[in-house]
């Protein structure tokens, strides 16, 4: 199974956005005005210092915190008016891994299928999880795989997540050369299949569609 069997319907106005936004820390202001727009097709690699207001930024978009003014359109409406339905359209993956450690990679696959009401079958579970190696680990707890074999039972949860729009935060780090060829060649598939994805990193990027933000 790979990304490339399905694709996301688009319309004229497919689109994620930020309008005059600005993000307020303490009493620190991170950044004020900014517009971007991501489109199906395009990944948009946010850069910049530690500190600037990356992370800030991507939990903006997900809709897990509000900008101190401006808004952000999915589709060009407010995604405030149905929170709940832009993040059946999302994929948010932060710096923690976010799996369940006591669990294996086959469980944590399982368990947040349920969570986003996606049926997903033994045949596609396996798949995915072999697809970035880690065929002979599906049963292990996940406490028991290295940061880098999470980071890949990540990536099968990106291929059966499903969701149009992907945000990823450092997604790179603790992945081997390899891995990180495959990771980008992961975001291509999405992109080709109607995707879009916005991601922050600090390593220099090979993907089709990549536009750059500097904060």
């Amino acid at each position: 199974m790979t990304a490339t069997n399905y694709s996301f319907p688009t319309s004229a106005v497919t689109a994620l956005e930020a309008r005059e936004i600005a993000c307020v820390r303490g009493e620190r202001e991170l950044f004020a005005g900014l517009n971007l727009q991501v489109l199906p097709g395009q990944c948009l690699h946010i850069r910049g210092e530690n500190g600037v207001g990356k992370t800030s930024l991507l939990r903006l978009l997900t809709g897990l915190a509000s900008p101190e003014s401006g808004e952000i359109l999915w589709n060009g409406h407010s995604i405030k008016k149905d929170l709940s339905a832009y993040h059946g359209q999302l994929l948010f993956l932060g710096h923690r891994d976010a799996l369940k450690e006591d669990l294996s990679a086959l469980e944590n696959l399982r368990l947040y299928s349920a969570i986003d009401g996606i049926a997903l079958s033994d045949r596609d579970a396996f798949a995915s999880l072999w697809r970035f190696g880690l065929k002979g680990r599906e049963d292990l707890p996940v406490n028991c795989l290295s940061a880098g074999q999470k980071k890949r039972v990540l990536m099968a949860r990106m291929v059966t997540r499903r969701a149009q729009v992907w945000v990823l935060d450092e997604p790179f780090n603790a992945l081997d050369t390899h891995a990180v060829l495959e990771l980008q060649g992961l975001i291509a598939e999405h992109l080709e299949s109607g995707g879009l994805a916005i991601l922050t990193s600090h390593q220099p990027l090979t993907i089709p569609g990549l536009r750059v933000l500097d904060l």
